[in-house]
């Protein structure tokens, strides 16, 4: 078979075990994070890139991408998580909240820009996101700006909310951008780490608002 018999055999396995009703691009995606969702506007945008920076490991990258995967699951929709690293531990979340995500463990950047193109191509999730955050940063920042714009363009014309995590913002084309400024520690951290994320708000030029918020 062909490589691209192979990709539609794919696309329709995903349309098949991740059905989503019909989605209104435009719109925002309600995260349903009290601390985050008034910074925001409301959620995270539909049919634009917004890139989450945490420039350190303790910043709260893995647990706001853990509370994204329960809201998914609590509002009964699905959610694609691309592990750039394949580090994302699945076990705290329950069998439940799995349910609801397509995990894609990757093993180098190129794979996980890949998996990105193809499913924004379908559009079938309300929220892809794309953790780099621990992968290498030559690596990342090898990545083309042309290759950011053509995600953003394959994602404009849809529903989807397409999350970049990176440690230094890299993706110029990104309409939002929120940088995490957490320094947790085993000593103070808890299960309602989320509860207590410090973040700054930085919107393009491309969108409205104000340039700059404090959650």
């Amino acid at each position: 078979m062909s490589t691209s018999g192979k990709i539609l055999d794919l696309r329709a396995l995903l349309a098949e075990r991740f059905p989503t009703p019909p989605l209104t691009p435009g719109k925002i995606l309600s995260t349903g994070l009290s601390i985050l969702d008034p910074a925001v506007g409301g959620g995270l945008p539909r049919g634009a890139v917004t890139e989450i920076i945490s420039r350190t490991p303790s910043a709260g990258s893995a647990s706001l991408i853990a509370a994204l995967i329960q809201v998914a699951h609590h509002s009964g929709y699905f959610v694609a998580l691309i592990d750039g690293a394949d580090s994302f531990d699945p076990e705290p979340l329950g069998n439940p909240c799995l349910q609801h995500l397509l995990w894609m463990r990757c093993r180098t950047t190129v794979e996980s820009i890949k998996a990105a193109d193809l499913l924004l191509r379908d559009g079938n999730f309300p929220l892809v996101m794309i953790d780099l955050a621990l992968n290498s940063f030559n690596e990342v920042r090898k990545i083309p700006q042309t290759s950011w714009y053509r995600l953003q363009r394959l994602v404009e014309p849809t529903a989807t909310a397409f999350l970049v995590l990176t440690r230094s913002a890299i993706v110029s084309s990104a309409q939002l951008k929120i940088v995490l400024e957490n320094e947790w520690t085993l000593q103070n951290f808890s299960e309602n780490a989320i509860s207590r994320l410090r973040f700054r708000i930085q919107r393009s030029h491309l969108s409205s608002g104000p340039i700059e918020k404090t959650g």
